[in-house]
């Protein structure tokens, strides 16, 4: 045996297990970490009816960020807008929880147990679904799961046009028309077809269309910048961090620190956030996430370009000089 074929034995040995210790760790640890952290939830009522549940929920350092309220009218609306993710309403019949399983169903039923857990002994609580999930997905488990094959098809669709050798416009075309077209797909198939979105159609398929290019546009620009290895530095972060850390499934600030806020800002969180702000939120709080997808978008978009005004993208140039090296057949 070679010294060479050694060494990539010796490689492969060591690249697959590193590989899945990855993988184990960016998928485990966030799912067994799972805590609230600053969750922001509201308080309204009398401030001498509800200092003492304010006080209880403070008790708990760390896991709720308390926002108060005068009414429910406000504690509700608070809620529509994003700013909060559920309100307790102290009333003189006794506490009214309000949630938006549409935010988050993790954090909705973490604010029931919390709040049945503190209610006087005997008393109801009455809960109400301010701003709940479609009936074509109750428990908000697929447009959780929808994230990854978004993320999956931005990756795909970087490398191909890498692999393809385009560059230049006619690389960010290509990624662009790609985008675009998965974009409607995915709304026909989760809006048209599933009913698991409920929001402007056209607006839903912008969101997934966008969060498809940022990570397209990414992965095709990292290569771009820095050949081959750009393709798998792009792949690991979208897909073993990004998909992972996005808090889809649960809610960013159900994570471990920092792993919520990273995820935030990678497209598949930002992706996610901002496809239910348009779904059911009417697109409050959906300025962050725009604001970052559209920053890798258009930063991917711009190495790939200069990487074609260069003359040719290092993948490109670096699968020529290997057909260049290849020995030619005598006879």
């Amino acid at each position: 045996m070679s010294a060479t074929s050694t060494r990539r034995m010796i490689a492969v040995m060591v690249l697959i297990p590193a590989l899945v210790a990855l993988a184990l760790w960016a998928f485990a640890w966030p799912a067994a970490r799972i805590a609230p952290r600053d969750v922001p939830i509201g308080i309204a009522g009398p401030a001498a009816a509800t200092a003492q549940l304010e006080q209880r929920f403070e008790q708990r350092e760390g896991a709720f960020d308390v926002h108060r309220y005068d009414d429910e009218a406000a504690a509700r609306s608070a809620i529509e807008d994003r700013v909060v993710y559920g309100a307790v309403v102290v009333t003189t019949e006794g506490p009214r929880l309000l949630t938006a399983s549409a935010a988050g169903p993790a954090v909705a039923q973490l604010l029931k147990e919390a709040v049945t857990s503190q209610a006087p002994a005997g008393t109801q609580v009455q809960i109400t679904d301010v701003v709940p999930t479609s009936s074509g997905d109750p428990r908000g488990s697929a447009l959780a799961a929808s994230i990854l094959p978004l993320a999956l098809a931005g990756v795909a669709a970087g490398a191909v046009v890498t692999l393809l050798g385009l560059r230049g416009a006619r690389a960010a075309a290509a990624l662009i028309g790609t985008a675009v077209l998965v974009g409607i797909t995915a709304a026909a198939l989760a809006d048209s077809w599933l009913g698991v979105l409920t929001g402007p159609w056209w607006t839903q398929a912008g969101v997934l269309g966008l969060t498809v290019l940022a990570i397209g546009a990414a992965v095709a620009g990292l290569a771009a910048l820095i050949g081959t290895p750009g393709l798998a530095l792009g792949g690991l972060l979208m897909v073993l961090i990004g998909n992972p850390f996005s808090g889809a499934s649960s809610a960013p600030e159900l994570l471990p620190e920092p792993a919520g806020l990273i995820g935030q800002w990678l497209p598949p969180g930002a992706g996610g956030t901002l496809l239910r702000s348009v779904a059911y939120f009417e697109g409050n709080a959906a300025g962050a996430a725009v604001l970052t997808l559209s920053l890798w978008a258009a930063l991917g978009l711009t190495a790939v370009v200069a990487g074609g005004r260069r003359g040719g993208r290092p993948v490109a140039a670096a699968a020529a000089g290997h057909r260049e090296a290849e020995p030619v057949p005598v006879g």
